[in-house]
């Protein structure tokens, strides 16, 4: 009787939104991006939350000793974000100084590639005056222009701190989703039977709890995955002695996570790295990538994930 009672109030709340809808179209694109604008940092910090879930309700059963529940909550929260923390940290230290160094060793060689380039289009310029005055090449156009390169500057800066603040917000709303996810999980089975019939309710939930605990599997086994195959690469390419070991077996690792065409991309990058450096390495890696693949897909990935 309850339901039957709220059902004419949200029919009644649709056709409102649906005539505000329709007498204020020319604002629609606006009001879209608005709420885009809004409601994606709340996005990210679900997201987020759903991710260190996984290790933070492992961290709270060994913690069960505790009676206290609040204080488990908020200890295992903290380690998490901790471990979370040196993870990312371990990753930037191992990553930041050896993209330095790859760089600095990349520089001379692109350098001569741009000169080279330089050198042949100024041949074709000379070679063909009617392309130089169409493209018009050695005029005397200002190359920097003051005031934009301010308003351009202003605009990064705003970009940067606009960013900033929407990590924060999703940072905050991942530690509240994670603080209270019993209550709200309460809350959102509340909303789905207040609105939907109690059979599709029950449906959906059950859903939502295998897509949980399937994916919650899928991410704490790609985890340790992720970690055999970053390994497997590291002791391979010391043992045929490739240069950046911990690079590029990093970004293999990294990479691994998105699927399908993750280690590939991871793949590719190592490559074209090792390329500048010993291109006859750089074949044997992409061969020895391939290997390390089929082992991975075929005898590591089925057991682990």
């Amino acid at each position: 009787m309850e339901n039957r009672n709220k059902r004419p109030i949200t029919y009644m709340l649709i056709f409102s939104v649906f005539l505000a809808i329709a007498f204020h179209l020319d604002k629609l694109p606006h009001f879209f991006s608005y709420f885009i604008g809004i409601t994606f940092p709340l996005l990210i910090g679900a997201i987020m939350a759903f991710i260190l879930n996984v290790p933070m309700r492992a961290i709270e059963h060994r913690l069960i000793k505790i009676s206290n529940e609040k204080v488990r909550r908020i200890l295992a929260l903290v380690i998490t974000c901790f471990l979370a923390i040196l993870v990312l940290t371990l990753v930037i230290c191992l990553l930041i100084p050896q993209l330095t160094e790859t760089f600095k060793n990349l520089m001379p060689t692109l350098k001569g590639l741009i000169n080279s380039i330089e050198g042949k289009l100024s041949t074709i310029m000379e070679d063909n005056p009617s392309l130089k005055n169409w493209l018009n090449f050695g005029g005397d156009n200002k190359l920097i222009d003051l005031g934009g390169f301010a308003q351009q500057a202003i605009s990064a800066i705003g970009s940067i701190t606009g960013a900033l603040m929407n990590v924060f917000v999703s940072l905050v709303f991942a530690i509240y989703c994670l603080c209270q996810k019993e209550t709200l999980a309460r809350q959102g089975r509340k909303i789905l039977y207040a609105f939907i019939k109690e059979q599709r309710a029950d449906k959906l939930i059950y859903i939502l709890r295998i897509s949980n605990s399937t994916f919650s599997n899928f991410l704490s086994g790609q985890c340790i995955e992720v970690c055999i195959l970053g390994l497997l690469f590291a002791v391979s390419m010391a043992i045929f002695r490739m240069p950046y070991i911990p690079l590029v077996s990093m970004l293999v690792a990294v990479t691994a996570f998105i699927p399908v065409v993750g280690a590939f991309i991871g793949c590719i990058v190592g490559a074209l790295f090792i390329l500048v450096d010993n291109p006859l390495q750089a074949v044997t890696f992409v061969g020895m990538f391939l290997v390390l693949q089929q082992i991975e897909n075929n005898l590591i990935y089925p057991r682990v994930v």
